[in-house]
């Protein structure tokens, strides 16, 4: 219980110029319950029962449940602060997206009664090494892959340049292959492994940098190009999705968008902390605050 022993030294960074009433309750506590949440889809009054019975074992102050409500709603974790340290080394990332539901009724309702509430989809990036998420981005279904990929990686180059990493390679499968995409990654010195959607002759003289790589995929052949760069390596992000569907659930418990949003930001980012706490043995909530 980290937020036992940080409680006043997190309560006072937390009131450190703050204007008007001052926070009752450390974002340790938060970040413990929002955790408790997300994993085991306990609801914000189980959450004050919950405490209200670890209280009597440790003396502390209980929230009521609408404070827990909003509190939870608005917690916000640094990427960083969930990565294990690189230390130097290279790092391989891949991208990808996924999709999360917005109620766990199943799709018997929405064939039944034509009911259809739309979808969460995740964009992240992932590293070869831990298997853990260095950039994320949740939009509405509505949201191309391609769009959030200059986000990502720019999320991705800083995130892992804090810990000491620095980023030299991007996997991404057909859905990234477009000439903004690659320039992105130009400006990043990133070595680019999009899979190339056309086999269209390339122009040499173009200075788009798709032209060399589209002409290197279609020389060498999709088995050699594979073979040369890892391609595999993307399937990294299925694993990491897979990964938190399964410890998290498919399915998210906040009903407004932006609190959809955040809940699915903090599940990606509690499956870092579990990795990080895990090899490092760091103080798992106080060290994300």
């Amino acid at each position: 219980m980290d937020f036992i022993e940080t409680w006043n030294k997190d309560l006072k960074k937390l009131n450190r110029g703050k204007v008007g009433a001052p926070y009752t309750y450390p974002e340790c506590l938060m970040v413990f319950l929002a955790y408790l949440h997300v994993l085991l889809n306990i609801d914000y009054r189980g959450l004050e029962g919950f405490l209200r019975g670890l209280s009597k074992l440790v003396s502390f102050d209980v929230p009521d449940y609408t404070t827990i409500c909003m509190r939870v709603n608005k917690v916000v974790i640094e990427i960083k602060k969930t990565l294990i340290p690189y230390r130097g080394k290279e790092v391989v990332i891949s991208l990808d997206s996924s999709g999360a539901k917005v109620t766990n009724r199943g799709e018997w309702m929405r064939q039944k009664w034509k009911v259809r509430r739309g979808w969460i989809k995740v964009h992240i990036s992932v590293d070869d090494q831990n298997k853990q998420v260095v950039g994320i981005e949740v939009t509405d279904e509505s949201v191309s892959d391609t769009k959030e990929f200059e986000n990502l990686i720019k999320q991705s180059v800083d995130n892992v340049n804090a810990t000491g990493g620095v980023v030299v390679q991007a996997n991404a499968d057909g859905a990234y292959d477009s000439n903004d995409n690659f320039k992105v990654l130009e400006s990043h010195h990133i070595t680019p492994v999009i899979k190339i959607r056309n086999n269209e002759g390339p122009t040499y003289r173009s200075k788009n940098p798709r032209k060399g790589y589209a002409r290197e995929f279609r020389e060498s052949g999709y088995r050699g190009w594979r073979d040369k760069y890892r391609y595999g390596k993307r399937w990294n992000t299925e694993g990491t999705f897979s990964a938190v569907k399964r410890k998290f659930g498919e399915f998210v418990r906040a009903t407004k968008v932006e609190h959809m949003f955040n809940e699915v930001k903090l599940k990606n980012l509690f499956y870092n902390a579990i990795l990080r706490h895990d090899k490092t043995h760091k103080p798992f909530f106080a060290s994300l605050v």
